[in-house]
């Protein structure tokens, strides 16, 4: 089969003919992948910066944002059959530890991550999985349309979740980076909460679309952004901020944006957030990380994308073509999510 395997970082990937995955154990799925999300991580992980703390052995098959047809199936499988139309948790977990007991699949201490850990991912004709990682989806869709919702859904819809409490009626978010992820938070903040949304980016054709998919108001980072998110808040910021970006000073504009008594969530990474304690105890300001999602908010947001109230933005490429939309993604070309169809 073919796929886009990193043999060396700080190089670009390439498009190998390797052998098809194979089952391993009862519970294993073999997966006919028929659409796999291209993720800023994917960038990161070819730049080495997931090298240490995953170990993955070179080379190796990139891709955790997938979706697609049940191949095979191992002996133990129960509730997935040949020919199902899936998505897949990105974390296959074990479903035994006390992180899976309590609901925190991506804590698993037996988990694996295609794409990033040691293990092959989705940007390949094949990728294998766990029964535990697939949650079916009506046969109509195509697993294209939502493969991204896998990592870049998850992700969003899992800080979106976990910040609801704070944001009814009469509150306000922020949404800084209205990417691929954002442009998710953005439609989930609208269909799940009550607040009021304020989107900031940089290019104005993100904050155009951000607008079409529920944003009330939209700020261009140009360097005023943060005056200006304040001047559409009294001055305060916003209760919630949603940091897409976390990198290059967006971590410390997210701060100042976000109100006394309000939270930052950090979901972008690769810059160095310092606040002074003072603001902390006298603003009583949280920040607050995320890291993917559990397979309970993957279930829900699926639930929401198949009503129609959550929808990818994407565009499509070859499986042939997966350097044009690492260099798209990495030029700031694609609006949305960049989807490799093998």
């Amino acid at each position: 089969m073919k796929a886009v395997r990193v043999h060396a970082y700080h190089a670009d990937p390439t498009i190998d003919d390797i052998p098809e995955p194979t089952i391993q154990g009862p519970l294993d799925v073999i997966i006919k992948v028929g659409g796999a999300g291209v993720c800023r991580t994917d960038l990161h992980i070819i730049n080495g910066d997931w090298s240490e703390a995953m170990g993955p052995e070179l080379p190796y098959v990139i891709g955790h944002e997938n979706a697609g047809w049940v191949h095979e199936i191992g002996a133990g499988v129960t509730n997935v059959a040949v020919g199902d139309t899936v998505i897949l948790h990105p974390q296959p977990s074990c479903g035994l530890c006390l992180a899976c007991r309590r609901g925190r699949d991506m804590q698993c201490e037996a988990g694996f991550f295609p794409g990033l850990s040691n293990n092959d991912g989705g940007m390949a004709e094949y990728l294998r999985t766990t029964a535990r990682a697939c949650i079916k989806l009506d046969p109509s869709t195509n697993p294209a349309d939502v493969a991204a919702l896998a990592d870049a859904g998850i992700t969003a819809y899992h800080a979106v979740r976990k910040a609801v409490p704070d944001l009814f009626p009469g509150t306000t978010a922020v949404v800084q980076g209205a990417g691929g992820l954002g442009h998710i938070a953005i439609q989930s903040l609208a269909a799940i909460t009550g607040t009021r949304i304020i989107v900031v980016d940089r290019n104005p054709d993100a904050l155009a679309l951000a607008k079409q998919i529920g944003a009330d108001e939209t700020v261009l980072s140009d360097g005023t952004h943060v005056d200006a998110v304040k001047d559409l808040t009294n001055g305060l910021g916003g209760d919630v901020v949603f940091d897409f970006v976390a990198e290059g000073g967006a971590e410390l504009d997210a701060w100042q944006m976000t109100a006394p008594a309000g939270s930052q969530y950090i979901l972008g990474y690769g810059g160095q957030f310092t606040a002074p304690t003072l603001d902390f105890v006298a603003g009583e300001k949280n920040v607050i990380g995320n890291i993917v999602g559990t397979y309970a908010d993957l279930s829900e947001l699926m639930v929401l994308a198949q009503a129609g109230k959550v929808t990818l933005h994407t565009k499509q490429y070859p499986l042939d073509a997966a350097l044009d939309a690492l260099h798209d993604l990495d030029a700031g070309q694609v609006r949305g999510r960049a989807i490799l169809v093998p």
